[in-house]
């Protein structure tokens, strides 16, 4: 008897195991009993532990395809190779299983796709062909060093030496059943629901599975056709949403318990519609939760609804060819214009290049003039990609021209591959502060470096000396605890800190959190 993988391993890190085992450079690929060297394949009653079991998989594309797609209520057709080049192609997911084609039309990428398909196995993969085509400078000398390339394609250099070392072994035995075992085991070492996101911040009500309420006035909504991307940044920090393990995932199955959720919280003023990304969706799908707040008199108290994307970055078609974009403007429009909600697209955007293409231009001007939509930039400061003053001043000049707002820059998270990723502290502030001098005060709208952490957002706002000593100068954007909101604490100067909990106190002070990370009541004395 053979069964469908469903042990917490997952089919989908199966397909990215066997993607992965492609012969490398000095390392032979495996190939267990009946296993195929194109798509389909059975792998052997022998293996152990939890893959004792037989694991049929009909179809590595098919099964890529299932756990990202889900039928009728988003815009996933398939992951087996590169969408044709048509005006108004349709998106088509490149997965590890066409990496071999991407590289046929750009040789550059040859002699890495050992160290991406090993890294897939690890780290989600998947690109747009219109970002591969479009963004990535495939002939600017070591295609490895541009930020766009670094910005999808994951690298073993992204795993700390233990971590590398334990794959490329594992990988090298050629046991499946090892192999996802050693995957699984550093995948939780990377943390992967960071700052409370499971513990602290969902609702403990059964129908709430894809909700978080970190902070009073705004609702987190994970809509489960949301759950992928166009693409996946190598440094997202949700990137246990796309490994196929739905004890990990957060994924709300409809709008209607939100909806109850929200008109017992009064409070609430913005709902957050995030990922993955709400615009993988089609329209009739998003529909089930932007048409009611059409409706003036439906939840009034909810007046802004955001809209968390990277499709201006990875298929700014969304808005402009694909088959309903017509429909999805006209809804942001009668959100917007019906309903008396202010729409933002908040947009992640790292980069000027983003910004360049013929199709970005179009879609950006099609949500400002036709959905009467703001549209908002954000994105983190990460080693390798933007860590420049300069790259940070012209993408927020370029959107500002464009009428796109400077919103945050943030700080890379304590998950995933931080590590490889990471700018400290003391640089990131330097870096953001240099860029926003030399910008016009309409600029002077982005606020950072922030960083999203266990209570609240904080924003490192310089370095002083106080009392005698350096110290970093910090406040809360927003915390568990609005009565931090806003007040500066010290932490001593540490050119290393590049997280919170790298902070210590001043001699004589303490800082705002407990060792949980939760915020301590605010003193008597600041009141």
């Amino acid at each position: 008897m053979t069964y469908r993988c469903v042990t917490s391993y997952t089919s989908l890190a199966l397909v990215a195991l066997i993607a992965a085992s492609a012969q490398g450079p000095g390392v032979a690929g495996f190939t267990p009993n009946g296993l195929s060297k194109t798509h389909g394949f059975v792998v052997s009653s022998t293996l152990n532990s939890q893959a004792e079991k037989s694991i049929e998989v009909a179809s590595a594309d098919a099964e890529m395809s299932n756990a990202v797609a889900i039928d009728g209520l988003n815009n996933i057709i398939g992951t087996n190779g590169v969408a044709d080049n048509q005006p108004n192609e349709r998106y088509k997911a490149i997965s590890l299983q066409a990496l071999d084609k991407v590289a046929e039309n750009h040789p550059e990428l040859k002699e890495h796709l050992y160290d991406v398909k090993l890294a897939g196995m690890v780290f989600p993969f998947k690109a747009s062909p219109y970002y591969v085509d479009e963004l990535v400078d495939w002939k600017g000398g070591n295609v490895k060093e541009d930020p766009f390339y670094k910005l999808i394609f994951p690298t073993l250099d992204m795993l700390i030496p233990e971590h590398r070392e334990k794959l490329e072994a594992a990988h090298k035995v050629g046991d499946p059943a090892g192999l996802i075992k050693v995957v699984a085991e550093i995948r939780e070492d990377l943390n992967p629901h960071p700052a409370g996101q499971k513990e602290l911040n969902a609702p403990k009500e059964d129908k709430l599975t894809g909700v978080q309420h970190k902070y009073s006035e705004t609702v987190l909504v994970f809509p489960a056709a949301a759950q992928t991307c166009h693409a996946y940044c190598t440094y997202c920090f949700r990137w246990a949403q796309f490994i196929g393990n739905d004890e990990l995932r957060f994924a709300q199955k409809e709008a209607g318990s939100l909806f109850d959720y929200l008109a017992e919280h009064e409070e609430v003023s913005d709902i957050l519609m995030t990922g993955g990304d709400p615009m993988i969706m089609r329209t009739k799908s998003l529909a089930q939760y932007l048409e009611p707040l059409c409706d003036p008199n439906f939840l009034p108290h909810i007046k802004n609804l955001r809209i968390g994307t990277r499709s201006l970055s990875f298929w700014p078609q969304r808005f402009t060819t694909d088959a309903d974009a017509d429909e999805l403007i006209e809804l942001l429009r009668r959100a917007r214009e019906e309903g008396g909600r202010h729409i933002a697209i908040m947009a992640h955007l790292s980069h000027k290049r983003e910004l360049s293409t013929d199709k970005v231009k179009a879609a950006v001007n099609r949500i400002q003039k036709e959905a009467f939509a703001t549209i908002r930039s954000q994105s983190p400061i990460m080693r390798g990609i933007n860590d420049d003053s300069e790259v940070w001043a012209e993408k927020w000049r370029l959107e500002v021209s464009m009428g796109i707002i400077p919103y945050y820059m943030f700080m890379a998270r304590d998950t995933g591959a931080q590590q490889y990723f990471d700018v400290p502290l003391v640089k990131a502030q330097r870096l953001y502060s240099d860029a926003i001098r030399s910008c016009s005060g309409l600029i002077r709208t982005a606020r950072g470096p922030s960083m999203s952490c266990t209570p609240g957002k904080v924003e490192v706002t310089g370095v002083e000396e106080i009392m005698g000593q350096k110290a970093f100068i910090l406040r809360f954007l927003q915390c568990r605890d609005e009565g931090w909101i806003g007040r500066p604490f010290f932490a001593k100067y540490d050119d290393k800190a590049i997280w919170y909990d790298d902070l210590k106190p001043l001699d004589g002070m303490e800082l705002p959190w407990d060792e949980k990370g939760l915020p301590k009541p605010v003193p008597a004395a600041l009141n």
